[in-house]
């Protein structure tokens, strides 16, 4: 079953991809959908085995991949209570993202090629999670980053998208380094990429040394750091961030799938996989925590001051992502695959909710332009409304009853205070964010459905309205641009047809009940023992003490929900002037925040300018003034003056060609007489 789980996808992505536009758009989406589906109901085929306590871990052999002197890479697939988590997680919402795309991408004409990335991105991830060696996990990494590339410049014509996919790429490949160096230690220490092997190994070689530039430092501390610079790229902390929110270039459908379930939760997914090695070092601990909690406070603070609707949620993920890192780094594994479990489906289904809103205002990503759309899209306003009550964690700390951002973030928060420390800081920063968190998820909510239209002043609507043959911004026929006389510009947004509203209402169920149902298997001090087997290193005592935090911790949360709420009430829906004083006052902060903490500038000055620089140097130097000079274009000129002197004995004349002749006789007769 494992096999078809993985294969599946890659022979939907094989098939789609070669037959493209021969194949034609249907049977492709046919084919690469229905693989999906069909992974996704054996995925959860495995799971429910492993969630009741009916299964055991372990490993499909396939073939000998490397085998070379000591060297032995097998390619096999690992299913354990972790695979099968992720199994879950990425089918479902991938299958469900599939789906969504019949209609989101019906008026693109090079549907063959997306279904087909679609799937390739899918099978990637797969390979990654069923890893059973460390080489074998480097290729769905690397696959995964191919796929990202792909997909994020989709629409190769716009050169912001192609932009956006390059950095991405270019940024992944600094973590990658990273992540290889961090193999390559991780070989030459245990002589094994096999994953079990090395994790068995791991605790034996606490306290041991290793030489790494020119000094020596603790063997688990550098490899655990190497291994994390990889994490960090793939799932954009601090630093090597700067690539995600680039990506929403890219169509809708590939946000909701690169930042809910794959692409960006596969740092978290390694460094639980790992987690025996991190528990060696407590400085990896450590370093993991602080640029965790620093990853959750800075995408937050930028959340806040976002006017495209993709873009705060894809703030919003990288924020989550910090919440994820910070509670390994605590010791927390477990809290840590749990909210990566939950986050999935509420922010999936943000994102493809927002995909729903942007497709009724004709591709309009400003919320500024939005306004009053509740009851022009009420499917989209109720399951966006229950992924925003997800996200911010709404629920009843006493009661226990709650969203699914409710168990996981506040289980996250409670594990980080009760480990102490760095821990409790960490837990502040988290509380923070959480203010911010709620702060800007219902600021999206209230500027997107709330208030009165906006509309009016939408380039994109205007366009659309203006068409003297009723057509919208990309040419297709538009039978909602007529003067309805109401105020609005004439235009009245529509809801989204069935095969997108479907998986919306889908995600909205696992928004709503995923920490319910789960979260006694995740995090309880005794399920989790039962329902973890030594996937990871779960800590009972630090669960058992996050359950026994003081009331006041376990109240934080609720309080800067609430907060949140109230003051994006306030501020957009109460007293609407609010943020234009807000920037009035403090605009050296809104600029700041507006800026990303101008991290791209600084990147720019730093490593892009002498980047180019340095390129220019050896292109017009090296290239050009060197080797062109003295290579190409030197043997050439060689060549040309060569024949201008050749060209001087070709005369025409017999009598000139006989005395050549005769010359080369008796040169001949002479050599031959010396000789």
């Amino acid at each position: 079953m494992i096999q078809l789980i993985v294969l599946l996808p890659l022979l939907a992505a094989a098939i789609a991809g070669l037959g493209n536009k021969a194949l034609g758009k249907l049977p492709a989406k046919i084919v690469t959908t229905g693989a999906l589906f069909a992974a996704c109901a054996m995925s959860w085929a495995i799971f429910i085995p492993f969630l009741t306590g009916h299964a055991q871990a372990y490993v499909t052999p396939l073939f000998t991949w490397i085998e070379s002197g000591s060297f032995d890479a097998q390619w096999a697939l690992r299913v354990d209570t972790m695979t099968a988590v992720m199994l879950v997680v990425i089918t479902s919402v991938s299958s469900l993202v599939h789906l969504y795309s019949w209609g989101y991408m019906d008026e693109e004409p090079d549907q063959p090629r997306f279904f087909a990335y679609l799937s390739l991105f899918t099978f990637a991830m797969l390979m990654l999670v069923t890893a059973n060696n460390l080489l074998q996990m480097f290729f769905g990494w690397e696959g995964v980053g191919l796929a990202s590339y792909l997909l994020i410049g989709f629409w190769f014509r716009k050169p912001s998208a192609n932009a956006a996919a390059i950095k991405a790429f270019v940024v992944n490949r600094v973590g990658d380094l990273g992540f290889m160096m961090g193999i390559f230690g991780t070989y030459l220490v245990f002589n094994t990429i096999s994953i079990p092997e090395i994790l068995a190994a791991a605790p034996s070689m606490a306290g041991s040394t290793i030489g790494f530039l020119g000094h020596r430092f603790d063997t688990m501390t550098v490899l655990c750091l190497l291994l994390f610079v990889g994490a960090m790229g793939k799932s954009a902390q601090l630093g090597l961030h700067t690539w995600l929110p680039d990506a929403m270039e890219g169509p809708t459908p590939v946000s909701a799938l690169i930042h809910a379930a794959t692409m960006v939760t596969a740092g978290v997914f390694m460094v639980c996989r790992l987690s025996p090695m991190f528990e060696t070092s407590e400085t990896a601990l450590h370093v993991v925590t602080y640029v965790g909690a620093a990853t959750c406070l800075f995408a937050a603070t930028v959340g806040t001051v976002q006017t495209d609707i993709k873009r705060v949620i894809a703030y919003s993920t990288c924020s989550q992502l910090g919440y994820m890192f910070f509670a390994a780094g605590v010791g927390a594994y477990g809290a840590a695959m749990f909210h990566l479990f939950t986050h999935a489906f509420f922010k999936a289904l943000l994102f493809l909710g927002a995909g729903s809103v942007i497709h009724a205002m004709h591709h309009e990503q400003d919320m500024r332009y939005y306004g009053g759309l509740r009851k022009s899209i009420p499917i989209t306003f109720w399951t966006m409304t229950l992924g925003t009550l997800a996200i911010t964690g709404v629920g009843l700390p006493l009661v226990g009853v709650g969203f699914a951002g409710f168990y996981s973030k506040d289980g996250i928060l409670e594990a980080a205070f009760a480990s102490g420390g760095a821990g409790v800081g960490a837990y502040y920063v988290g509380i923070f964010a959480a203010l911010l968190t709620s702060f800007y998820s219902w600021r999206l909510v209230f500027l997107t459905f709330f208030g009165k239209p906006r509309w009016t002043r939408s380039e994109h609507i205007q366009h659309a309205l203006h068409d003297a043959h009723g057509h919208d911004a990309h040419g297709h026929d538009d039978h909602h641009a007529h003067d309805s006389g109401d105020g609005t510009g004439g235009y009245h947004p529509h809801e989204s047809p069935w095969v997108m509203l479907l998986p919306l209402v889908v995600l909205s169920l696992g928004a709503v009940f995923a920490g319910f149902i789960f979260h006694d298997q995740f995090i309880g001090p005794e399920g989790g023992i039962a329902f973890w087997k030594g996937a990871l290193a779960f800590d009972s005592h630090l669960m058992h003490a996050a359950h026994e935090v003081p009331t006041w911790v376990k109240f934080g949360p609720f309080t800067v929900m609430l907060t949140g709420l109230i003051i994006a009430w306030l501020a957009y829906i109460r007293n609407t002037d609010w943020p234009q004083r807000f920037v009035a006052t403090f605009g050296a902060l809104y600029q700041f925040l507006l800026n990303k903490w101008y991290f791209d500038e600084l990147y720019h000055v730093l490593f892009v300018k002498p980047a180019f620089a340095i390129g220019r140097f050896f292109w017009k130097f090296g290239d050009v003034g060197f080797i062109d000079r003295f290579g190409p274009n030197g043997l050439a000129a060689l060549v040309v003056q060569g024949n201008k002197i050749t060209r001087r004995l070709q005369s025409g004349y017999l009598y000139t060609y006989a005395l050549v002749m005769l010359i080369g006789l008796a040169a001949v007769a002479t050599w031959a007489m010396t000789r």
